[in-house]
């Protein structure tokens, strides 16, 4: 991943500095973690910095033609103002890099061998978060329009 430079200093893309356009993330709306995760993040951030959008919902994925359905049942996906696509721990470490005072935290995203761990312990939480914190009220009891189930 290349670095950005900006007045003299070179940043990572995730630098809260490299853009200050609202960012999008794209969060499975099925998934109770992923939804309560979403909102907590723009309660942080704030309307007017993050927009949430939920790929189950029709038309969504359409207006981001670089995530496709099988990506965003995978990982999270933030799209930057500019059209930058983070997806999984570095979508988090992208957000992160955002909030004042622990903003500085994403960097440790970095730091070899911590990417690789976030990107492990992402994976495994996304693998299994409808069994280990379920679906939202619209997908329980067995008759989700969206996954046949």
């Amino acid at each position: 991943m290349s670095s950005c430079v900006l007045a003299g200093a070179r940043l990572r893309p995730y630098d809260p500095r490299v853009s200050g356009a609202p960012m999008t993330v794209l969060f499975d709306g099925s998934c109770r973690f992923c939804t309560r995760s979403a909102h907590r993040i723009q309660r942080r951030l704030g309307r007017g910095r993050v927009a949430l959008a939920n790929f189950q919902e029709p038309g969504v994925l359409e207006r981001h033609p670089g995530v496709t359905r099988d990506a965003a049942m995978q990982r999270m996906h933030v799209v930057t103002g500019d059209g930058r696509i983070f997806a999984g721990a570095e979508a988090f470490a992208r957000l992160l890099a955002e909030i004042p005072v622990v903003g500085w935290i994403a960097f440790l995203y970095d730091v070899p061998g911590l990417r690789q761990l976030a990107e492990l312990a992402y994976r495994f939480i996304a693998r299994n978060r409808y069994r280990l914190f379920g679906r939202t009220e619209t997908c329980d009891g067995g008759t989700c329009h969206l996954h046949g189930r």
